[in-house]
């Protein structure tokens, strides 16, 4: 995107790219169906980003769903917005936007490079390290886009935070977000790994959230775990409602009721008509289970045990980076003129939901055109 403003805006362009094709993480992303944005009014879209700077909000504002979704079309790509307001190509996949993208760069004049890995500054220019050996680029601006700390085979790295402190930057410290919960299970639970858990609600730091998630070896993964990964951050307590629509005095109802023979789980089971997800992490997390009318408010409020988000790597997002001071209203950062960041570069966190994405394009796009009046002499 911050190609795409700079050439539009009369500059000569390069793109450098450290894999060996551009549009790694993009056509990642795509394999879930390419979620770039939520349809919703931008004051209710703004309200799920947090932590960000002030010129990253301007940027959301100038460059919000309305506008990503007329880019698209501008693309030829066919879209559509799902019940939830999530915004997909009519393809589900992100190959044909990136081809489509990467010819209208070619269009117009946009040069490529891969395998060239920024390495910093050296004398005034930009350091690459290239298949060809080092090389040093002079140019007026320069839009870093680097990524945050996830997805490393994919190019994220987080390795430039060092470089730019090198330079003066103020940085914060990565963190996941968007990430799974750690748990170390005990051997009873391996055989519901994989099975989805729905029809419950989690409860984190004063908030209630709804969505469905995965038992898996490493811990609960999926959509509906994700949203709570601030309140993980912050040390918050996680407990689960595994009967969300019912009320306790309805669920201490069903349990008060005679239970024979039965075992206590077979007759939580067939009381609640609780699935083996749900029945399974009740079984785990609420033991010692109490058999009195505690049994009920265990069952609204079962207690989360678990060691934290999963490592940093694994995270569909990170926090940290480049600090919010550190940067002016135009992305450029303020210890290296001409230099501006965009996208998870920048210390600033959202759930999925096309949220990242569209902070990413708005980001990239709010940096170029700062840059390029820069670059010009002018001003936005």
């Amino acid at each position: 995107m911050a190609a795409e403003t700079l050439a539009r805006a009369g500059l000569s362009v390069i793109v450098a790219d450290a894999m060996p094709s551009l549009g790694r993480k993009f056509l990642m992303a795509g394999k879930s169906g390419l979620n770039l944005t939520t349809d919703a009014p931008l004051a209710d879209f703004m309200h799920a980003y947090t932590g960000a700077p002030e010129p990253f909000i301007a940027a959301l504002r100038d460059f919000g769903p309305d506008a990503v979704q007329a880019w698209v079309r501008g693309l030829g790509q066919a879209i559509f917005t799902g019940t939830s307001g999530r915004v997909f190509p009519v393809a589900m996949k992100a190959s044909p936007l990136l081809r489509a993208w990467l010819a209208r760069l070619t269009a117009l004049g946009v040069e490529r490079r891969t395998r060239w890995r920024w390495q910093g500054m050296r004398d005034g220019g930009f350091r690459f390290d290239t298949p060809e050996g080092p090389r040093d680029v002079a140019a007026d601006v320069c839009v870093l886009a680097l990524g945050g700390a996830s997805w490393r085979r994919l190019g994220s790295d987080g390795a430039w935070i060092d470089t730019l402190a090198g330079l003066g930057v103020d940085t914060v410290p990565f963190a996941a977000s968007n990430a799974g919960l750690s748990v170390d299970w005990p051997p009873q639970m391996a055989k519901l790994f994989g099975t989805p858990v729905k029809g419950t609600a989690l409860h984190a730091g004063g908030k209630v959230f709804r969505g469905e998630f995965v038992i898996s070896a490493r811990g609960l993964e999926g959509g509906g775990i994700y949203p709570v990964s601030p309140m993980i951050r912050a040390g918050d307590h996680l407990t689960l409602d595994l009967m969300p629509d019912w009320p306790l005095a309805k669920v201490a109802d069903r349990l008060s009721r005679p239970r024979g023979k039965a075992s206590l789980s077979n007759h939580i089971r067939k009381a609640l008509r609780l699935d083996p997800g749900r029945l399974g992490l009740l079984m785990t997390f609420g033991r010692p289970l109490p058999v009195d009318d505690r049994l009920a408010a265990r069952v609204k409020a079962l207690p989360v045990r678990h060691a934290g988000l999963r490592p940093l790597d694994e995270a569909i997002s990170t926090v940290g980076g480049v600090a919010p001071g550190a940067v002016d209203r135009g992305l450029m950062l303020r210890a290296v003129l001409g230099m501006f960041v965009a996208g998870e570069m920048l210390d600033w966190d959202a759930p999925t939901g096309g949220y990242l994405i569209n902070g990413c394009l708005a980001s990239g796009r709010w940096a170029a055109r700062h840059a390029a009046a820069f670059a010009q002499g002018g001003q936005v």
